[in-house]
C-alpha cells in the first residue's frame, strides 16, 4: 500500500517522511526528498536532496531557465538528473519509495508523472501528494492502491510511529 501525506504546505509533511525514514535506516529507503531554500527569513526556493545525499536544485526565484510556477523558476533539469533517477533506484531495490513531493513543479519534467506511476505499481511509496488538486494528483489520490493522510497540527507528531506501522 503505497501512502501519501497531504496538507497545507509548512505543516511537516516532509519532517514526517525523514523522520520515517530516520527509524527505517536509510539502507531501507530510497528516493528524494525536497527541503525550503532560505535566505534572511524569506524562502527564494526548493531543493531536492536524495536520501543518499545528492542536492540539485528544484526552484528558485532567481532561476534563468525552465517554466515558472507562481514566483519560481523550476530547474526541469535537476528534477530529471537527480529525483528522476532516485526514484527508477528505488523502484528497482527493494526499498520503500520516498517521493517528495507530487506537485505542480515537479510535474513540469515530461518523466515525472510517468516514473511516479511505476513507483505506486510496487506498492511501496511514502510521499507527499499537493494539497491542490490538478488531473495528475487526482489520478494519484483516486487509485485503489493509495492511502492518502492529510496531516494537521493534531496528529502531525503521532504520525511517523502511525506510518512505521502500516509499512
Amino acid at each position: 500500500m503505497n501512502i501519501l501525506l497531504t496538507g497545507k504546505p509548512g505543516i511537516g509533511k516532509s519532517t514526517i517522511i525523514q523522520k520515517v525514514v530516520e527509524s527505517i535506516g536509510t539502507g531501507r529507503a530510497s528516493g528524494f526528498w525536497t527541503l525550503e531554500l532560505r535566505i534572511g527569513g524569506y524562502r527564494v526556493g526548493f531543493s531536492i536532496q536524495t536520501v543518499d545525499g545528492v542536492v540539485g536544485t528544484l526552484a528558485h526565484v532567481r532561476g534563468t531557465e525552465g517554466p515558472r510556477v507562481g514566483k519560481y523558476v523550476v530547474s526541469v533539469a535537476h528534477i530529471d538528473e537527480v529525483a528522476i533517477p532516485a526514484m527508477q533506484r528505488a523502484r528497482n531495490s527493494d526499498c520503500t519509495i520516498i517521493i517528495d513531493e507530487i506537485a505542480s513543479m515537479e510535474l513540469k519534467s515530461a518523466a515525472f508523472a510517468p516514473e511516479v506511476r511505476k513507483c505506486l505499481d510496487t506498492g511501496r511509496v511514502l510521499g507527499t501528494l499537493q494539497l491542490r488538486q490538478g488531473e495528475f494528483q487526482d489520478e494519484v489520490r483516486s487509485r485503489p492502491d493509495v492511502r492518502i493522510i492529510n496531516v494537521t497540527l493534531e496528529n502531525r507528531d503521532v504520525l511517523p510511529t502511525q506510518i512505521l506501522s502500516l509499512i
